[in-house]
């Protein structure tokens, strides 16, 4: 949901002028700025490795749960593929911001009693390491669907999010810390690459101050 979220932003920003997306699947968005490779294997990207160069930026929305999973399975999930990509962009576009969606309570001492806020907290930090001109790790809480785009992402917006849409202005006056849109991730992933931002590691509230 949070991908193609943001490729939907990125695609009507009139400060984006191409977009490049790598899927297992084809995504059926069509559109004169995007430009698609089908690849299979996420743990290993280098036999596309001469069509990755000339980008300026990584959005990377990939993830998935941990209810169920053990770590080591989440981990590979999670952190391996990461930095797949991560460590092959690095060296071949070294002018490259690279935002990774990461999530609200994020343990960036990786010793916590929550398994995937320590994977995460693992990858937050291995990627701040990689030579890249910024990165940025966005912390989003709870995230309010984009009007109009369930003809997008129907495959992938979860039900809970078609259950709670009503409730989301309710819920951001409540919780202003835990709440943001899928609109502002998008915005200010763009102007994180455009504009930066003081802070690589983003919580809701920076979030949503980087999108205006």
């Amino acid at each position: 949901m949070v991908g193609e979220g943001v490729l939907h932003i990125c695609l009507l920003h009139p400060d984006v002028e191409s977009v490049l997306v790598i899927n297992r699947r084809p995504c059926q968005v069509q559109h004169p700025k995007l430009k698609e490779i089908i690849h299979d294997n996420f743990y290993d990207f280098s036999p596309i490795n001469n069509q990755l160069t000339g980008y300026n930026a990584c959005f990377f929305c990939l993830g998935v749960s941990s209810v169920g999973m053990k770590e080591d399975k989440y981990r590979s999930l999670t952190y391996d593929i990461t930095m797949a990509l991560a460590t092959v962009l690095a060296p071949l576009n070294p002018d490259m911001v690279f935002n990774y969606v990461s999530g609200a309570s994020t343990d960036s001492t990786e010793k916590g009693r929550q398994m995937w806020a320590r994977v995460k907290g693992k990858t937050e930090n291995d990627l701040l390491a990689l030579p890249f001109r910024k990165a940025y790790m966005f912390r989003p809480g709870l995230m309010q669907p984009i009007p109009g785009m369930n003809h997008v992402y129907r495959k992938n917006k979860y039900r809970v999010f078609t259950i709670l849409s009503p409730l989301f202005p309710v819920l951001r006056g409540l919780f202003p810390r835990f709440v943001c849109s899928l609109r502002e991730v998008g915005l200010a992933m763009i102007n994180s690459v455009i504009k930066g931002y003081p802070k690589q590691v983003l919580e809701v509230t920076d979030i949503v101050k980087l999108a205006k």
